[in-house]
């Protein structure tokens, strides 16, 4: 008799520069150098030059409520971005914006200081003395190929730095970058 597998997940803070796969690809890291763990699935994508929330289970049904876009879980992002927002910009965020490959779904869009547990970015963010940046919380429940990021720059203030905070009740507190639970 075949005992079933206890539903696992992991909750995984990625850095910059690694991949949504246990596989490495050209310069870019795989999960495998941070998680060694057999039979578990990557729940949702992170692109490698986004940083932040990444969870993976052994349980297909628990990944698709996280990852497919019926079900609209929401995902907060914390948004570096060049220059500073003005409410116009934050209300079209809000309202949904039109990307190439058509309408966003309204977004709440907010300023935010620089979140006081923020890791060093390796390598860091480039600045340009002559453009301030600011912070931005943003809450979808699409998860579009680099949507955060087309939205921004629709609005004129392209992202500079992304890290994903939370997936639905899910969230990076208290999690060292390079570190997973569960």
């Amino acid at each position: 008799m075949v005992l079933p597998t206890e539903s696992r997940l992991i909750c995984f803070n990625k850095p910059y520069g690694v991949l949504s796969q246990f596989t490495p690809e050209g310069r870019w890291r795989g999960l495998k150098d941070f998680i060694d763990i057999p039979g578990v699935y990557v729940a949702g994508r992170l692109d490698a030059d986004s940083e932040g929330l990444l969870l993976l289970t052994n349980d297909g049904k628990l990944q698709a409520r996280i990852s497919d876009p019926r079900y609209k879980m929401e995902k907060t992002y914390w948004v570096q971005v060049e220059g500073e927002p003005d409410e116009a910009a934050l209300l079209a965020l809000c309202r949904g914006v039109q990307l190439n490959d058509g309408p966003t779904l309204p977004a709440r869009a907010q300023r935010i200081p620089e979140p006081s547990a923020l890791w060093t970015r390796d390598p860091p963010v480039r600045v340009r003395q002559s453009i301030p940046t600011s912070w931005l919380e943003l809450v979808i429940r699409e998860g579009r190929n680099r949507q955060v990021r087309r939205m921004t720059a629709a609005v004129g203030h392209p992202t500079l730095r992304l890290i994903r905070a939370a997936i639905g009740p899910y969230s990076l507190e208290g999690l060292a970058l390079g570190s997973y639970t569960g």
